[in-house]
């Protein structure tokens, strides 16, 4: 780790690294810490929840402390990581407006590609970061998550522009995603009905599915790909049974989540897990 600030009273930590402390996710595992991979002249090639990606030079990708990571290959990153002590997400959201777009959007990777202008001025608070993190007095902890709200809030209204989201008064419907987003991804294992979450919303059901509708998504798909990727986590990295992780998800009878996955995926848990298997055999083979 390059530079790393902890504070004892709090336990808060944040770190800036580079690409060598991605090594130690050359086998899969959680991120545990929320995190950004930013590339800077290199591709670099990792695995977020089983789906390959290359990230391209001069994006950052941002993952949650659930997400599973595995570094490939690649040179020359910036890796920021931070716990929810350091900087908590929910509860700053009001100045970010960063919850169900650059963290917790359920299934989608949030990658954020800079031009030469964005460039320059993220180049400009990387190196205001070192300085601050080399400044050790009474109000550094503040600087630090000030800087950092400032990398959140810059990230989250590049990913906005990138999406064609325009987020205006607090009643939007980008607003009403976004925190929908945030519950599902408190309660999913929980709460599968769009009711519990309208009523959390003070919404009736068929508001929640007009105002989705612009996004070409539902309120109940929102849930159920939740449910399903927690899933293939659980499948993937995980030697649960079918049964054992349906119970995790919420559900009683294992038979009601293979039908749900199936929709989804076109296979069965079961099925899944052997197709992973076999795929995990024929490499080792090849090797």
């Amino acid at each position: 780790m390059i530079h790393t600030f902890k504070e004892f009273s709090t336990n808060a930590i944040f770190n800036i690294g580079n690409e060598t402390d991605l090594k130690s996710f050359q086998t899969p595992k959680q991120a545990d810490f929320y995190t950004f991979i930013w590339a800077q002249t290199e591709p670099i090639d990792i695995i977020i929840d089983s789906l390959p990606i290359s990230l391209a030079p001069h994006s950052i990708l941002a993952l949650t402390p659930i997400q599973y990571l595995q570094y490939v290959d690649g040179q020359n990153a910036i890796v920021y990581q931070f716990n929810r002590e350091f900087y908590c997400i929910k509860d700053h959201d009001q100045e970010v407006s960063c919850v169900g777009v650059l963290f917790f959007g359920n299934v989608n990777i949030p990658i954020i590609h800079l031009d030469e202008s964005e460039q320059r001025k993220f180049n400009i608070l990387h190196e205001v970061f070192i300085d601050e993190l080399d400044t050790k007095d009474t109000i550094q902890a503040e600087m630090l998550r000030m800087l950092m709200a400032r990398f959140i809030i810059k990230s989250t209204r590049l990913l906005k522009a990138k999406e064609g989201i325009v987020e205006t008064a607090k009643s939007s419907k980008v607003s009403l995603l976004r925190s929908f987003n945030y519950l599902v991804e408190q309660h999913y294992k929980t709460e599968h009905s769009v009711s519990f979450y309208a009523a959390q919303l003070f919404k009736s059901p068929k508001t929640l599915s007009n105002n989705f509708a612009k996004f070409n998504q539902s309120p109940l798909q929102i849930i159920h790909e939740r449910i399903v990727l927690e899933t293939k986590r659980l499948l993937i990295y995980t030697d649960k049974t079918a049964k054992e992780i349906a119970y995790d998800v919420g559900f009683e009878d294992a038979s009601h989540l293979s039908r749900l996955f199936k929709k989804y995926t076109s296979l069965s848990p079961s099925d899944f897990k052997k197709q992973l298997n076999t795929s995990s055999q024929e490499k080792l083979t090849s090797h």
